[in-house]
């Protein structure tokens, strides 16, 4: 039998021979990090509003036809460089193209080598944190050396070189690179995390009860050690977005007809002087707007998930 307690919450009742029946007190859900940290990001402006952001750039990804019904490649020089109006916001390229549909298209290459690069850090970045923090020893050795090897090379000079020496200038080709020279940042973060995980309680009682190193691992150790994992690749997706735009703009990176920001931005920055200086702010608008929207959603996550920040 049970009845409403003064909180709102169902008390059940218990027999004692001395007093009869005495009513137990409420139990509240579990709380975890995670749910911690999404009633934290729901009350947060900053996350909400780049939250939007990211989810109008991913829509204009997927369904470029909800923004724009013209074609970015349906140019005509005959509309070279017009200015802005109604049925063109952003006017025209130097070749006669709709800028505002080429702006809204151009974010797909961008987002994709974001999104692409940062799922193949979070693979091998994973994968060498978890091995060298956990195993430690020859392969901690090994992996860490390897680390600093990667780490003492500049990184836009080492991108550059890896592109001028492949000779491909594809989406694919970008990424490669990225993933090749990013992926020691989160290894580094996630060594540190596993290394303090598994010294835990929990840890040392699963493996007590004869756990084996996988299940230790996936189901105890990397759960916890992903939270500043995530951090680290939100804030990635926004600088991979800016870092194809430089390597675009540097001539190593796409090249047209490929429709993307850093093309664009490559095709526009020579008519500035011309008096044509929207062709250069359309699309460092949006890459500007992207990369922020990334970025303040990361530290929205970082503060979230870190309980010393509570």
């Amino acid at each position: 039998m049970s009845e409403s307690s003064p909180g709102g919450g169902a008390a059940t009742k218990t027999s004692d021979p001395a007093f009869g029946e005495v009513p137990k007190a409420p139990t509240e859900r579990a709380r975890s990090l995670w749910s911690d940290a999404w009633r934290d990001l729901r009350r947060d402006p900053v996350f909400i509003i780049a939250s939007l952001i990211v989810l109008a750039v991913i829509s204009m990804v997927l369904f470029p036809s909800l923004w724009t019904s013209g074609d970015p490649r349906d140019c005509d020089l005959a509309r070279a460089r017009q200015k802005p109006s109604w049925d063109a916001p952003f006017g025209f390229s130097n070749l006669g193209c709709d800028y505002y549909a080429q702006a809204i298209y151009g974010a797909g290459p961008s987002i994709q080598v974001a999104v692409f690069a940062t799922i193949g850090i979070a693979i091998v970045g994973t994968l060498f944190g978890v091995l060298s923090g956990f195993y430690g020893g020859l392969i901690d050795t090994v992996i860490s050396r390897l680390v600093d090897v990667v780490a003492g090379l500049p990184f836009l000079l080492g991108a550059v070189v890896l592109l001028a020496l492949m000779q491909s200038r594809s989406v694919w080709a970008i990424v490669f690179v990225l993933i090749a020279l990013a992926w020691i940042t989160l290894t580094r973060v996630i060594r540190g995390t596993v290394m303090t995980t598994k010294n835990m309680d929990y840890v040392a009682a699963a493996r007590s009860l004869g756990a084996s190193d996988r299940r230790i691992i996936f189901r105890h150790i990397l759960p916890n050690a992903m939270a500043p994992g995530i951090v680290v690749l939100t804030i990635a997706l926004g600088l991979f977005v800016s870092l194809e735009a430089t390597l675009t703009f540097l001539g190593v990176g796409l090249r047209a007809p490929t429709v993307s920001w850093g093309v664009m931005i490559v095709q526009g920055q020579s008519h500035v002087l011309s008096g044509y200086p929207h062709l250069l702010l359309v699309p460092c608008m949006f890459l500007v707007t992207t990369v922020l929207g990334f970025i303040l959603m990361g530290d929205a996550l970082r503060d979230a998930l870190d309980p010393k920040l509570r």
